[in-house]
């Protein structure tokens, strides 16, 4: 198991977390482009949801993450070296035999806190986690689980969402990237899932839809924390927390492509092909991106 190292915290700005994004980005692809395909549309994805939380909202050692979808574990392990939290250099040993760093995460593997080789389970463990911390009195612990739109097809995911609701988790936030991207094809061509913010809010939480790749509009409310049931603040960004506030999710409404230009229009977002030649003009795309001020 590789030890977390401390973090190193960014200067405020939303320059910076755009910028951890793009790195995000960057780093996806050095890891894929080795094996010439994988996990890389999730990272693309997800890349300004990873960002807010690690640059931003998470305070390391205090809250925890949760990893539901496993194979968006890419982003996080990038997030966390650009932060300071986990040696850049193990990034090299991504999806390789005996490595820490697996492609698709487990309970070995660092950065979260629980990640879920099987969908749709990682809900389940974030709610386990926000009630716990409240039993033993640490109101002050946040917990942030990030999901994938595909997992809302599993029951598993409305049990918990419905015990989380009942209990008035207000220390829990999800972060739901809704890409409409699964293995079989387009979400909505295999499950209707939506109205999405409706049905979460019908098990009793506060569903905020954005766009999952404003940055500073998921960092905006990650910080404002949950309303509660009486449509006051029921808990701040800063760690003060009320029992009677509701769980959050953040509705990102995201695309498998974005931040990469390069990408052929064929590409298959969810198991992403990265040849030699499109891996190269993929890293020196966001390099340049990197650059700028």
């Amino acid at each position: 198991m590789i030890g977390l190292a401390p973090a190193r915290p960014l200067a405020p700005g939303s320059g910076d977390l755009r910028r951890l994004a793009a790195a995000i980005r960057l780093h996806a692809v050095r890891m894929v482009a080795p094996h010439g395909f994988g996990y890389l549309g999730q990272a693309l994805s997800a890349a300004e949801q990873y960002a807010a939380v690690y640059g931003a909202a998470l305070r390391p050692g205090t809250d925890r993450v949760v990893c539901s979808p496993a194979h968006y574990v890419i982003a996080a392990y990038a997030a966390a070296a650009r932060t300071g939290l986990l040696d850049e250099a193990t990034l090299a040993t991504y999806g390789q035999d005996g490595s820490a760093l697996e492609a698709i995460g487990t309970e070995r593997s660092p950065v979260p806190d629980y990640a879920c080789g099987s969908l749709g389970q990682g809900l389940s463990a974030a709610a386990g986690f926000a009630l716990a911390d409240r039993l033993r009195g640490h109101p002050e612990v946040r917990t942030f689980a990030f999901l994938s739109d595909g997992e809302l097809e599993e029951g598993q995911v409305w049990e918990a969402a419905m015990f989380a609701g009942h209990y008035r988790l207000g220390r829990l936030t999800v972060l739901l990237d809704a890409n409409n991207s699964q293995v079989d094809g387009p979400v909505d061509t295999i499950t209707t899932i939506e109205p999405v913010a409706a049905r979460w809010r019908a098990f009793g939480w506060d569903a905020v839809e954005l766009d999952g790749h404003d940055v500073d509009a998921v960092a905006a409310a990650l910080a404002g924390g949950t309303d509660g049931a009486d449509g006051t603040d029921g808990a701040d960004g800063a760690g003060t927390a009320a029992d009677h506030a509701r769980p959050r999710i953040l509705v990102c409404r995201t695309s498998t492509r974005h931040g990469l230009a390069c990408l052929p229009p064929d590409a298959d977002g969810h198991f992403i092909k990265l040849p030699a030649d499109l891996a190269a003009a993929a890293e020196a795309e966001l390099s340049a991106e990197l650059c700028q001020p």
